[in-house]
């Protein structure tokens, strides 16, 4: 059922946080374009494996979230209800649905078509790194449920320490069989990119280039170290979202225009990793920010928390 301008619509929208930003203007907007759905209890608003074509908010009733390993069993990742959202990762990484939903009761929920979604993503950015947050804690607390859901249902044997260096020298032994056996061989030490490959950015030149709107900042922290404190007006690509946040942040950029990241680590060169991915896509005056976050802000130069 098509909406009009549905007073009740727009209350459910806006116990969503997602939509409390967007002005009422647009929002009576968005209410026109969205229609409703009735979901009777013990239904399935989509299963697992399904494409992803549309994007859900709850305006009344509750919906479960569950997976089906291999072998049927469910493993339960959460319970939504009035308010809350669900559907858009599909719609995002352009995946199939990686779970079931199913209505525990006579659930409304408020549909948005696959377009409209996109569409607010690009009009709001704010709204766009909403969604990047909200998804990356999922996929952490997903992990977990299905760590402790794995737990519970195998006992695994605890090996002795020869037998895991066993598996391990077995592991590498049948690795260098086959890739000296196979001209194609899989390399058993990832590859990372050179430093050589990419320019050195003066962190004053960045900086001037950036207000005058001629540099765009990346920064290739996980969310977690982005949101503790980064460069003021950089675009958070951690390597791991990579696909899902560069198709809504940078994608229509010009591929001329100079890109600056920075991002390393003790433990990891984040930097480089982002840096090798942006010119796989076509960016051509992608550069390493000299001395990184440290340097920016040993100058003086503007952050964020």
């Amino acid at each position: 059922m098509r909406q009009e301008d549905s007073p009740e619509a727009e209350k459910s929208l806006l116990k969503n946080p997602l939509f409390r930003e967007i002005p009422r203007e647009k929002l009576e907007e968005i209410i026109r374009s969205v229609s409703e759905e009735l979901v009777p209890g013990g239904t399935f608003v989509f299963r697992q494996g399904d494409p992803g074509d549309k994007f859900y908010v709850i305006a009344s009733g509750r919906i479960r979230v569950f997976r089906k390993d291999r072998q049927g069993v469910e493993i339960d990742l959460s319970v939504l209800g009035p308010g809350e959202s669900f559907g858009e990762l599909a719609l995002i990484s352009g995946e199939k649905r990686s779970a079931h939903v199913e209505a525990l009761e006579e659930t409304r929920l408020i549909v948005f078509p696959k377009k409209l979604f996109l569409q607010i993503l690009n009009e709001y950015p704010d709204i766009s790194l909403a969604f990047m947050k909200q998804i990356s804690t999922w996929v952490v607390d997903d992990v977990k449920i299905v760590e402790r859901e794995v737990r519970k249902q195998y006992d695994r044997p605890r090996l002795a320490w020869f037998d895991i260096v066993l598996i391990l020298g077995l592991s590498v032994l049948f690795g260098l069989i086959f890739n000296h056996s196979n001209p194609n061989g899989i390399p058993l030490v990832p590859k990372m990119p050179s430093d050589v490959a990419f320019l050195r950015m003066d962190p004053l030149s960045v900086l001037e280039a950036g207000e005058r709107g001629n540099m765009i900042v990346v920064d290739a922290m996980p969310v977690n170290f982005y949101e503790k404190k980064h460069i003021r007006g950089a675009i958070n690509i951690p390597p791991a979202l990579f696909d899902i946040v560069y198709m809504m942040t940078l994608a229509e950029e010009d591929k001329e225009k100079k890109i600056a990241v920075y991002g390393r680590t003790i433990s990891r060169p984040y930097d480089l990793e982002v840096a090798d991915k942006l010119v796989n896509r076509g960016h051509r005056n992608v550069g390493l920010l000299e001395g990184g976050l440290a340097e920016w802000e040993k100058r003086g130069y503007p952050t964020g928390p």
